[in-house]
């Protein structure tokens, strides 16, 4: 039995955990801090399927199914298809940087350990945060778009959303405060649908592409000719469609985020040198499928002028906040859009209920390793991290500004949240890896050595990096236009958009000042403790495959070829 074996079945006894440090000489003052003590040990209840699918299921969610939508009213067809493939490959050159430092050590605390270790401990520490902030404003923002679907049934003007927001909220807290293992099999279920809805959706709206609906109307390309296939915003001509389709670049990225949850959860694969490259590759032709085609087809099937768009400019009172439902209606299918409604609304129940349960471990992690108030570490005798758990429940009740404001401008401003916290996270990585290939040519580390090399290199790092950058500063460029059809400086979206930014410097330099630590030296940085214990791992793990014979090997073989892939 491996020593990853021996975790799993929840062996912490102080033994084994003595054995381990004197294994690994050279273990560094944070992982000190993570021997047991009583009541702050989380239970190993969550099996592989388990964290693949919170991991899939978290970044299939609102991004995609509703976002869109505002994509399509503001930008136009091409433009979305355009900024979702280029966002794609950002986020694919962004797994590749991290494949390559996980494979290379597999670290339980996931990319912020990476920074601590090739850049800076207080890089390690504002991502840290960001990373918190970032799942503690995506969980309202879920509880919004769950209040927006269903003022497709019921407008706020009949039922205020706060009902709905609140029956939500106690929903995923129960949930979470139930224990891991019955919030894994609960999660795997409800992301298994998702995978098995947005497979079927992207089958329909080919059919209907097609002609082949009941309407019998081949739309084809109908839409990218009238309206058109670019929407123009703040200004006409070409300025105005480079405008919207800048502006659509937020919600690629808004959709996409959530794809780097492979970097959280590579402390728990078994033999992490296949099984991440792996990941990396298919992220890939996920990318391909899920976005980019159904982004593809969404936009044949929907007219940005639609007024059954919630995000259009003049929307009918009957809008849909998903313009997948909205495709359906054109194609007048009867009580469809009723049913794809309510699943849209399992997706973001889902999406919440998985947010909620990373924010809660992200900020127990950080008091683990003595960098947020030490009861936050605290469990029960579940394993539950109730306090942690509590105080990122807490700031989901933001989602109550809906009571107030309209769910759409509410919606807007938590994109705009979540997605500058989440371009802080990818710039983190991207940094980490550029320290890590300095690292490694520093200490003679030949490239070939890797398990896994990104393909484009530090090359990539460096352009995925800038355009991050790019993204962060101009991403909400509207907020300084002093225009007549769309109003002058608005100052909700504009601290909404670039809050994350003095915040997260401030995490750095605070961290600077108060601890006086420094960046990491190329031929200092520590590549190699931990590295002996993954090998060990490794053998054992290719010993007990190979004992385990063909047999095994076939008895997988339909499932690898065929349906791996999607997960």
């Amino acid at each position: 039995m491996s020593v990853s074996d021996l975790r799993d079945k929840g062996l912490k006894s102080e033994n084994f955990v003595a054995n381990e440090r004197r294994d690994g000489e050279a273990m560094d003052a944070e992982e000190n801090q993570l021997l047991p003590h009583n009541h702050v040990e989380l239970h190993r209840a969550l099996k592989a399927r388990h964290i693949t699918m919170i991991a899939i299921g978290g970044a299939i969610g609102t991004g995609l199914i509703i976002g869109t939508g505002e994509a399509l009213a503001k930008s136009g067809p091409a433009s979305i298809l355009i900024s979702y493939a280029w966002v794609g490959f950002i986020v694919y050159l962004v797994m590749c940087a991290l494949g390559e430092m996980a494979t290379w050590l597999p670290l339980p605390s996931g990319f912020t350990g990476y920074a601590v270790r090739f850049c800076d401990p207080a890089l390690g520490f504002a991502l840290g945060y960001t990373y918190w902030f970032k799942y503690i404003i995506t969980t309202p923002n879920q509880l919004t778009a769950g209040a927006l679907i269903i003022q497709y049934w019921l407008p706020a003007e009949k039922v205020n959303p706060g009902v709905w927001i609140t029956i939500f909220l106690v929903l995923i807290v129960s949930i979470n405060y139930f224990g891991v293992k019955f919030f894994g099999e609960f999660e795997f279920w409800l992301s298994s649908f998702k995978i098995i809805v947005i497979l079927g959706i992207i089958l329909l709206s080919l059919v209907l592409m097609l002609g082949s609906g009941p309407d019998h109307d081949r739309k084809g390309f109908r839409y990218w000719n009238d309206p058109g296939a670019f929407n123009t915003y703040i200004a006409d001509g070409a300025a105005g469609r480079f405008y919207a389709f800048w502006s659509s670049m937020v919600n690629a990225v808004f959709a996409y985020l959530g794809t780097e949850l492979v970097g959280v959860t590579v402390g728990e694969a078994q033999n992490p040198r296949r099984t991440i490259p792996r990941a990396i590759k298919l992220t890939f032709y996920r990318i391909l499928v899920f976005y980019v085609l159904t982004v593809f087809l969404v936009g044949t099937l929907v007219p940005f002028n639609s007024k059954k768009l919630a995000f259009a400019i003049n929307a009918d009172s009957s809008a849909a906040a998903s313009p997948f439902v909205v495709a359906i209606e054109l194609a007048s299918i009867p009580a469809l859009p009723h049913i794809l409604n309510a699943a849209i609304l399992v997706f973001v129940f889902s999406a919440a209920n998985s947010d909620l349960y990373i924010a809660t471990r992200t900020i127990y992690g950080l008091a683990r390793e003595g960098k947020a108030p030490s009861f936050l570490a605290r469990t029960d005798r579940r394993g539950v991290p109730v306090f942690a758990l509590a105080v990122s429940s807490l700031v989901s009740l933001l989602a109550y500004m809906n009571v107030s404001s309209n769910s759409k401008d509410v919606f807007g401003y938590f994109v705009d949240l979540v997605t500058i916290f989440g371009l802080l996270t990818w710039i983190s990585i991207l940094v980490t890896h550029i320290c890590f290939v300095r690292a490694r040519n520093a200490q003679n580390v030949p490239r070939k050595s890797l398990a896994y090399a990104a393909p484009l290199g530090v090359a990539g790092s460096y352009g995925a990096l800038a355009f991050c950058i790019l993204i962060s500063l101009t991403k909400n460029y509207d907020v300084f236009t002093h225009n007549k059809k769309w109003g002058n400086f608005d100052y909700k979206t504009f601290i909404t958009a670039y809050l994350g930014i003095p915040l997260y410097l401030i995490l750095i330099f605070g961290y600077k000042l108060a601890t006086g630590c420094k960046g990491v030296e190329p031929g200092k940085a520590d590549l190699w403790t931990g590295r002996a214990e993954v090998d060990r791992d490794e053998a054992e793990y290719l010993v007990r495959r190979e004992a385990q014979g063909e047999k095994h090997a076939q008895s997988h073989w339909l499932y690898r070829t065929f349906v791996s892939w999607l997960f």
